[in-house]
Formats: structure tokens, sequence, C-alpha cells
């Protein structure tokens, strides 16, 4: 089970790019220093933490993204952190396996490459809340997609084509990230 403790020291040694992005990291470290668990995908209030990956094509010349069959738009794979995940690094990995099929995955570098706070729009099932999502570097071994019910598609997409697929600079920042 990922720790509050353990958490908190990942936020804390993170340095991010601007100061939009140190705005989220501040408001990540005080969610995470709050009463209550700030891995709880039933907390509502503000919201809870969410693991994803920006994982880099074994040939390094591209970014594997997925259109979101809910939100119907193309972000990084990732979701919710959930009990069984011994750390957000592997809750983002394993998000990585369900919503693709890639499995073999590396970190690049420490793993964490940017933060990031979003709102979540309500559905029948949950009201508005945000995201405070950890966004981790990683390499797959074998770039080979399977696809599933929660993602429309997966591909593997050049920075130079992210424009066309409409993302935002949610995505954009962390791809310019690894790719410069």
């Amino acid at each position: 089970m990922a720790s509050r403790s353990e958490l908190i020291s990942l936020l804390t040694a993170y340095q991010p790019s601007d100061a939009a992005e140190e705005q989220y990291r501040q408001a990540m470290l005080d969610r995470a220093a709050g009463a209550h668990d700030p891995f709880d995908r039933k907390d509502f209030e503000p919201g809870h933490f969410t693991a994803s990956a920006f994982v880099v094509h074994p040939g390094g010349r591209s970014v594997l993204l997925v259109h979101h069959a809910r939100l119907g738009i193309w972000v990084q794979p990732g979701g919710h952190i959930d009990p069984a995940d011994a750390t957000p690094l592997a809750a983002a990995a394993r998000e990585v396996n369900e919503e693709t099929g890639i499995g073999s995955l590396r970190p690049i570098d420490s793993g964490l490459v940017d933060v990031d706070v979003h709102t979540v729009p309500a559905s029948m099932s949950q009201p508005q809340h945000l995201h405070y999502d950890l966004r981790f570097a990683l390499v797959a071994a074998d770039p080979r997609l399977v696809g599933n019910a929660e993602v429309i598609a997966a591909a593997w997409v050049e920075p130079g084509d992210l424009a066309a697929l409409g993302v935002d600079a949610s995505v954009t920042r962390p791809v310019g990230k690894l790719f410069g």
C-alpha cells in the first residue's frame, strides 16, 4: 500500500519546471498532509491522488497516449492508486498495463517527471472533484499495444503531432521535458 510519508518525500524532492507546476506541487503537499487518506478514490472534497505515465517508445521518438473513453480526449495512461499498489509508480505502471497491454516498463531517472492538479467533471457516479496527478516517465521494453474498454484507442505519438490531437499543456509540458 502506498504511504503518505513516501508521497510527501516524493513531492518534497521533486523540482518543478515553472511557477505553475510549483503551485501544483504545493497544493499536493497540502493535500498529502491533510487529515484524510490522500489515496481514497471516494474522497471528493476536494479530491484524491492519481498516478499516470508518460511512456517513451523503446526507439525513443514517441510517447504513448490513450483516447479516454469517458472524457473523449487524448491523455497519458493513468488512474487511481489502489490499496494493492505498493507505490504511486507501481500504480502508474499497473494503469499502463491495464489500458494498453504494455507490461515491461522501467523508470527514466527518478521516475517523477511532472505534477498536475486538474478538475474531473461530475458523472452519474461521482461529483466534480480534483485529481492530484503524479506523472512518471517510463520506457517500454516492447511497444506492442493491446486495447481495452477504458480507452477508445492507444497510439505512439511523436511530439510534433501532439497539436493535431488537441492535447493541452498538461500533456505537452511533460512531453517537452522528455523530448527537449
